[in-house]
């Protein structure tokens, strides 16, 4: 039977790779799929990975309605045998509900790809409407870290280097970018929860303040002779 499954994890976790890499598999076996987008990172109609992978991609912009393309595209003589929409999470909840009923009714799997919260650990609308709807939601196995090494479960916006937790929930960026500029970084919990990123974490390492203790008074302690210490 056809599926809407939710392929769901931070950034930086290889969504993007998977999707291609599933259009990759299906289209050598001689099926056709319809490849939608929303705010890729490498503009407008294109599905890009950071491994720098793309393809041509069709653009789901405010109000677009998939059932509709869709039934447009094979009303023509065209062919879909399958969907893959990436960056789901900034769809509309009514644009899942659409996908649901491409599924339901023309019968083609649709495989969404997308974040699941976002800079705040709020859920971001089509993430939500995905996780109500899905007949299966996969969380990715290649984990993305933490700077500290541990898995990173939440997305950071940041300036600068620095965490900021105000303004509008879709940002466009991306991880890795030029100082001053808005970008993300992936995060565990601990350090999303104490807004400690990795440029963060390197300047509090590099402050005087870090040892709790004087450290004359460690080497009044060493050089004292052993009979005077209690």
């Amino acid at each position: 039977m056809p599926e809407l499954v939710f392929f769901s994890g931070t950034m930086d976790c290889g969504k993007s790779t998977l999707a291609l890499q599933i259009e990759h598999n299906r289209s050598t076996r001689g099926l056709q799929g319809m490849i939608f987008t929303r705010d890729d990172r490498a503009g407008e109609g294109k599905l890009s990975s950071r491994l720098g992978l793309v393809t041509d991609a069709v653009e789901a912009a405010d109000g677009f309605d998939f059932y509709a393309y869709l039934v447009a595209h094979l009303s023509q003589g065209n062919r879909a045998d399958y969907v893959i929409v990436d960056e789901a999470q900034f769809l509309a909840g009514e644009q899942i509900d659409q996908l649901a009923r491409v599924v339901d009714d023309l019968e083609l799997d649709v495989f969404a790809f997308g974040i699941t919260t976002d800079f705040r650990s709020k859920l971001f609308p089509g993430s939500q409407r995905l996780v109500e709807l899905a007949d299966r939601v996969e969380v990715l196995q290649v984990e993305a870290l933490c700077w500290c090494g541990a898995r990173a479960t939440h997305n950071a916006r940041t300036i600068g280097g620095e965490m900021v937790v105000e303004g509008a929930q879709v940002v466009v960026g991306d991880v890795n970018q030029p100082p001053g500029e808005i970008g993300y970084e992936v995060l565990c919990r601990r350090h999303h929860r104490r807004r400690m990123t990795a440029a963060a974490a390197h300047a509090g390492a590099l402050s005087p303040d870090v040892l709790p203790v004087d450290p004359s008074s460690l080497t009044d302690q060493v050089s004292r002779p052993a009979s005077s210490r209690s």
